[in-house]
């Protein structure tokens, strides 16, 4: 069946990008492949095996449901850790599978082992601390219980990592707290360590914490936005770019991600007529308008409505009048040899004419995250 539009994911770009990485965490460092979001808008089961092919073999989701796609379609060697909820029905099939999972609360510790022993089985777990985000996490009381519960569990609660996560690294308002968390998380790893369990792994970065705190990247960093082509923000862009010597001072992301539709149909409008529902947009001069049959139902934000940017035959021109929930207008008055059928595209392109998720943000005052994770999962996925 034919689809109204199509992303493109770019294994070249997703190398490029893996490469860079790399290099900037050192070979000693774990790479984790964050794919939570239906791998941030780009789709699980195509991003998976993509990011396998450049040697990546440890992935982190939110979920078990995620956890169980990333399953289906990954190579057995590679780990699989969820960072999120799991709930009781999915704490079964995921310590059957190996699957590892963050504990951050006693009640998910006990039903762990309950449903270890039932298995015979070891469930594996990376105990979650608190740390300052005030999200999830133990505290020194609630980890005290957790040791004990540890110490005679027989060997089935197996600790795998210690982990936190940072209140917002990517900002350097948040400087002194992130610092106190990196204190309070090293406090913490070495209480544990003096009650005779040490984790495997000890992992707390982001991609903003991993690029602008190089001591937090431990045994194991979580990257999710770096690996996709873009920048957590532009404070950490730009603190990267303050570190490096070299005189070319360019980007060395790549973006994975393209999205293109096609030209429904073209109508003429004359001067002083308006342009789709209600009066938001009144044409100054005669118009050529074209119908693209994309809209907020399929993840192009209606907040884009008279602002966004998509380009036709290599020209950027402008979306007119309200985005609809499965249409938008678009002006193609100075598009040379336009027609039905020609390619629009919504992100992707080339050089200074390309349309980039940023842009979408500054415009709709959304964050490259959410308007990626938004991007419905029935688009089709193609891999170039």
């Amino acid at each position: 069946m034919h689809s109204t539009s199509t992303i493109v994911l770019n294994s070249e770009s997703l190398k490029s990008n893996i490469d860079f990485i790399r290099s900037s965490i050192g070979p000693d460092v774990r790479l984790s492949s964050v794919v939570k979001g239906n791998a941030y808008g780009h789709g699980i089961e195509a991003f998976v095996p993509l990011v396998e092919s450049c040697g990546v073999d440890h992935f982190s989701v939110f979920s078990a449901d995620e956890a169980h796609r990333v399953h289906s379609v990954v190579s057995r060697d590679s780990t699989i850790l969820i960072m999120g909820e799991v709930g009781e029905h999915g704490l079964e099939w995921v310590i059957e599978n190996d699957i590892e999972f963050f504990v951050f609360d006693i009640e998910r510790a006990l039903a762990a082992l309950t449903i270890a022993r039932k298995l015979s089985k070891p469930a594996k777990i990376h105990i979650e601390v608190e740390t300052g985000l005030n999200r999830t996490g133990f505290n020194k009381p609630g980890l005290k219980q957790l040791v004990e519960l540890i110490k005679i569990s027989d060997g089935y609660l197996v600790v795998e990592g210690l982990c936190t996560h940072y209140a917002g690294a990517e900002s350097i308002a948040n400087y002194v707290r992130v610092q106190n968390q990196i204190k309070k998380y090293n406090k913490f790893y070495q209480w544990l360590v003096s009650q005779g369990i040490t984790p495997t792994l000890r992992h707390t970065a982001c991609s903003a914490a991993a690029m602008a705190y190089p001591k937090t990247h431990m045994d194991l960093v979580r990257i999710g936005i770096l690996q996709y082509g873009f920048w957590p923000s532009k404070e950490i862009f730009i603190d990267y770019l303050g570190k490096i010597r070299n005189k070319e001072k360019t980007d060395p992301l790549k973006r994975v991600i393209s999205w293109t539709s096609y030209i429904m149909s073209i109508k003429e409008v004359r001067t002083g007529e308006f342009i789709g529902y209600g009066t938001s947009y009144l044409a100054q001069q005669n118009m050529s308008i074209a119908a693209v049959p994309v809209g907020y139902a399929h993840g192009y934000s209606r907040i884009l409505s008279n602002q966004g940017r998509v380009l036709v035959n290599g020209r950027r021109v402008g979306v007119v009048g309200i985005v609809n929930m499965n249409m938008m207008m678009i002006d193609i008055s100075d598009v040379p040899d336009v027609h039905k059928g020609m390619k629009v595209t919504l992100i992707g392109g080339k050089d200074e004419t390309a349309i980039s998720v940023a842009s979408f943000g500054e415009l709709s005052n959304q964050l490259n995250y959410e308007l990626l994770t938004r991007l419905p999962h029935d688009i089709p996925r193609l891999i170039k």
